[in-house]
């Protein structure tokens, strides 16, 4: 009746625990996955998105530009006056 119980008990242990420890496993296989994913992510996002100093920069170039044109537009009705 001893043998019986421990056969029950290792048997019970062994279908429930393992299946669990597989679960476990898995999960934290996911999580590593998502986790390399995420850093990736964030590796790429800023190659994606202008940084503030170089939206200065061309917004800089643009106004030159336009202040260009405005002067030359300027001198050209000045001269035809």
């Amino acid at each position: 009746m001893e043998i019986n119980m421990y056969l029950f008990w290792n048997s019970v242990l062994t279908l429930v625990i393992g299946p669990l420890i597989l679960v476990i496993r898995a999960q934290i296989g996911e999580l590593r996955r998502i986790d390399i994913l995420l850093n990736k992510t964030r590796e790429e996002l800023g190659r994606d998105y202008v940084s503030k100093m170089e939206m200065e920069t061309v917004l800089d170039r643009i106004m030159n530009a336009i202040d260009r044109l405005s002067q030359k537009v300027d001198r050209l009705f000045e001269e035809r006056t």
